[in-house]
């Protein structure tokens, strides 16, 4: 009977939750769904240096923002834990034990100077530079003589010199490194905690994980790793390694091609269904031209084997197309309860608001909708709702001001916007023909002066409800302060 897949996602807690590490994250997701298997998530702290809580919380609230739930590992239990390899020492000291039992990992007492001493002397053979072997076969003369001097020993596993480390790739189909090339490498540090290479291995192997799909970065780390699964005996995973997210110059994305973690994208108001649709096309190309997903086509769709191992390109634009995709979907109260933390903090509005006030605010917002791509663009949209004009400058529009007709059409219509008894939409724009029927004066020139000294520009959304959101009486002093540009 085939094992049941089980996947995982082990982050180290180093900085924020970066967006390559979310499109791994989602990678295995997306793979657990689809086959109704396992989704294990488990922390990677042994970097005791630069790991830290507030990194791991980070992570967490991260992967839940983006609805990436796990059935196991940290926070969540399982039968495999604990879930953080800072806790799994103990584990790790024992299959450690077990190799120097079995002589297949030995005591290495070489210092930082003869260790660069022996590269230097390789590279300058012309060879690649690994371990050399000096502490493989040490009297025990030798070793009570560097007990004596202090030194503190690393553990280095016995790696045959043979053959080649081989295996098969989901994305990269078949991938061979020659065994000479790796060299006894150290798997426990002088401070007894064991390098990543060992405790990723234990970790998979002991929970079960039956598909290993991780970061092209991890790809040189493989052969260390099944050097390790050799010695002890493990079953090795399948693996499969999904390319770099690069910048739109091609290089490896980082904080000069704009926000690179997932937390920013969150606080500028993006919405996590199309942030997750959007990583799910960076590597993966579905079948067919449909580019906006639900999350259970996604889950449907997916397999590994459309995943390309060419680098994918981060294109921020795209990802606004998508984010404007799914902002049409929002109703005008969701729309507002996006926005309304950047239009707070802009100080446009105190919070709480008042009913009558939120319902004036719900259609703002919905009123510019369409110029939205992200809830932190709100601000920049509505402050027409907010500010005072400042003066006109532009020759342009001061020369459509200046038209004969301008004047009488501008002030006209305040007149009659005035005497209305009813101001509405249907109102506002019955008013409006009206007075282009009376005055004869249509199209832009009608229009244009009209918008210009309601908004200081000639284009926008639709006039008649930006009217009605202004009210009568601030549409009123804009008319009429508006003919000073005649």
């Amino acid at each position: 009977m085939e094992k049941k897949l089980k996947v995982r996602f082990a982050p180290s807690p180093t900085g924020p939750f970066h967006i390559g590490g979310a499109r791994s994250a989602l990678f295995n997701w997306l793979v657990a769904r689809h086959a109704n298997g396992t989704f294990l998530v488990r922390i990677e702290d042994t970097d005791l240096k630069r790991s830290s809580r507030e990194s791991e919380e980070n992570i967490k609230e991260s992967m839940k923002w983006l609805g990436l739930d796990w059935d196991e590992g940290i926070d969540v239990g399982g039968e495999n834990g604990p879930y953080r390899q800072t806790e799994r020492l103990e584990i790790y000291k024992k299959e450690v034990q077990r190799l120097l039992d079995e002589g297949k990992a030995y005591y290495c007492y070489c210092s930082e100077d003869e260790l660069e001493a022996s590269r230097q002397k390789q590279l300058a053979a012309g060879e690649t530079p690994v371990y050399d072997d000096h502490c493989r076969h040490l009297t025990e003369e030798q070793v009570a003589q560097y007990k004596a001097e202090g030194r503190k020993p690393v553990i280095r596993l016995k790696v045959r010199k043979e053959g080649s480390f081989a295996f098969d790739d989901m994305v990269r189909g078949h991938v061979e490194f020659q065994a000479s090339g790796v060299g006894d490498f150290i798997i426990v540090k002088s401070d007894g905690i064991p390098v990543y290479n060992f405790a990723v291995v234990i970790d998979d192997s002991l929970m079960g994980v039956t598909h290993v799909i991780r970061a092209e970065e991890h790809l040189s780390n493989t052969p260390r790793q099944l050097a390790i699964y050799e010695a002890l005996g493990y079953p090795v995973p399948k693996f499969g390694h999904i390319s770099l997210i690069l910048g739109a110059d091609h290089k490896k994305m980082s904080k000069r091609h704009g926000a690179t973690s997932v937390t920013e994208y969150k606080n500028m108001g993006y919405l996590p269904d199309a942030v997750v649709n959007y990583l799910a096309l960076l590597g993966w190309a579905p079948k067919g031209e449909q580019e906006i997903f639900t999350r259970e086509e996604l889950i449907k769709q997916f397999s590994m084997k459309r995943v390309s191992s060419n680098d994918a390109v981060f294109d921020i634009e795209k990802l606004n197309w998508i984010n404007f995709q799914y902002m049409k979907k929002l109703s005008p109260e969701e729309l507002l309860e996006l926005t309304l933390p950047f239009i707070a903090d802009a100080g446009y509005v105190t919070l709480p608001l008042a009913e009558e006030k939120k319902a004036w605010l719900t259609r703002v917002v919905w009123y510019v909708r369409d110029h939205l791509y992200y809830g932190a663009q709100a601000p920049e949209n509505v402050n027409l709702f907010f500010e005072d004009l400042p003066e006109i400058t532009d020759a342009e529009t001061l020369d459509i001001m200046k038209q004969p007709t301008s004047r009488e059409i501008i002030e006209k219509f305040a007149d009659a916007l005035e005497k209305l008894e009813v101001f509405d939409e249907s109102s506002v724009k019955k008013c409006f023909s009206s007075l282009m029927k009376e005055t004869g004066i249509k199209g832009k020139s009608a229009f244009e002066p009209v918008r210009i000294v309601l908004t200081g520009v000639t284009h926008g959304p639709g006039l008649y409800d930006m009217i009605v959101l202004f009210g009568r009486e601030k549409t009123l002093a804009r008319l009429r302060n508006g003919v000073k540009y005649c």
